[in-house]
């Protein structure tokens, strides 16, 4: 008899961003005239071509695979030297992060959930409240809580509560915890963490012997130049945090996958015997073991990023991007809305109208305006009350979005 993971059946209905596919599919399905008007404002997919210098990159890095003379087989499993050192001259100059601490990867969701192959059971670990489900749900499948109470929480995790009492950045617990997942600029929220917020969670982990999981996805969409966009410009950083960065958002790599993990040697853990462990070393093991590496002309793309015209045309995407931040934020403040997030990050997190759930504003939404959002409830029970706009699509679509809110609400 074939044993299952009893762990998934603790899981709460379906992943968030499929169950809002589901419910749009069949809205779409029941109302044909409508389906073509329908904007997706919900998951936060880019909508915007790939930079030139990655595609031409990516082009020239498929020619080489078609000759044998510079034709690729098998990669480094961590990644090409020349994608890690543009990383590390690009991303962490002056920060004390060698080539040797990055680890490419095909996706930062993937990491945030393969980590915990590395750590064991008995870690108290804390997650933020809302937050990125990838967290909660991957936890619970390897087995790192109980059961889920009536509003979603499971038993065994420690939620902190972010409100818009703290900015959306959760007070220091007052009870010891050893994994702490912190993701700033933020998703949902938006929010962005100060250098003195981050300096107050790295010196916790280090008095507790902890280890923050910081991830940075959003990090290029940071406006404001007193905002930290590492962890690592923390002192201290270095012994107690991971950092999670992707291509996703910034270079419009959400179909194409490619990000990486970046683990100091001085980051370590504790064995069952009470022996320090480099999470590193464990890591490289890992990926040895289960993965081989992302494509060679994905990481070519990734590279162009980094030279001159990339950058530019980075830089082009984040202002579009950020551009439709705005619109949607001034709409909603228009209508009396309670807004926060935008200014640091493609996503707008807005208090629904007095006597909506999170649900009721997204049923609101697509059945009245045609624009699809995200419940804030999906993200966790104190993200009740609130829903998600996605910064991630047209100009065109997004100035008509502002035109429904104001209409329909």
């Amino acid at each position: 008899m074939a044993r299952i993971n009893d762990n998934f059946l603790k899981l709460k209905a379906g992943y968030l961003f499929p169950e809002i596919g589901r419910r749009v599919g069949a809205y779409a399905d029941a109302n044909p005239d409508k389906a073509a008007s329908l904007i997706k404002c919900g998951i936060g997919d880019v909508t915007e071509p790939l930079p030139a210098a990655v595609r031409e990159a990516i082009h020239t890095a498929v020619d080489e695979l078609g000759n044998r003379d510079t034709f690729r087989g098998y990669g480094p499993e961590q990644g090409y030297d020349f994608l890690r050192e543009a990383i590390v001259e690009n991303c962490y100059a002056d920060l004390n992060i060698s080539a040797n601490d990055i680890f490419i990867s095909d996706g930062s969701k993937c990491d945030t959930g393969n980590i915990l192959d590395i750590f064991g059971k008995g870690n108290k670990i804390a997650v933020t409240d809302p937050v990125y489900p990838v967290y909660v749900d991957t936890n619970v499948m390897i087995g790192n809580t109980g059961e889920a109470d009536e509003e979603g929480r499971y038993e065994g995790l420690v939620y902190l509560p972010c409100t818009a009492e703290n900015d959306f950045v959760p007070a220091i617990p007052d009870e010891k915890v050893d994994i702490i997942y912190l993701c700033y600029p933020n998703n949902p929220s938006g929010a962005s963490a100060t250098r003195e917020q981050l300096t107050a969670w790295v010196t916790y982990a280090k008095e507790n012997d902890a280890i923050i999981l910081y991830d940075a996805a959003y990090e290029a969409f940071i406006q404001d130049d007193d905002v930290p966009r590492s962890i690592y410009e923390i002192e201290g950083a270095h012994e107690c945090a991971l950092e999670f960065r992707s291509f996703s958002k910034n270079g419009g790599f959400t179909g194409i996958r490619c990000a990486y993990i970046t683990i100091p040697e001085t980051v370590t853990g504790v064995s069952a015997t009470g022996e320090r462990i480099s999470i590193k070393q464990l890591w490289a093991r890992r990926t040895s073991t289960k993965f081989n590496g992302a494509s060679y002309p994905i990481q070519r793309g990734a590279e162009a990023i980094f030279s001159d015209a990339g950058k530019a045309q980075v830089v082009a995407l984040v202002d579009h991007y950020m551009g439709n931040a705005k619109l949607l934020r001034e709409a909603c403040t228009e209508i009396g809305l309670k807004v926060f997030g935008g200014e640091n990050a493609p996503y707008v997190w807005v208090a629904c109208p007095e006597g909506l759930t999170s649900w009721d504003m997204f049923d609101k939404m697509l059945t009245e305006a045609n624009v699809v959002i995200t419940p804030g409830s999906g993200f966790g029970a104190a993200g009740e009350g609130y829903f998600r706009i996605s910064a991630f699509n047209s100009r065109e679509n997004v100035k008509e979005v502002c035109k429904r809110l104001k209409a329909y609400l």
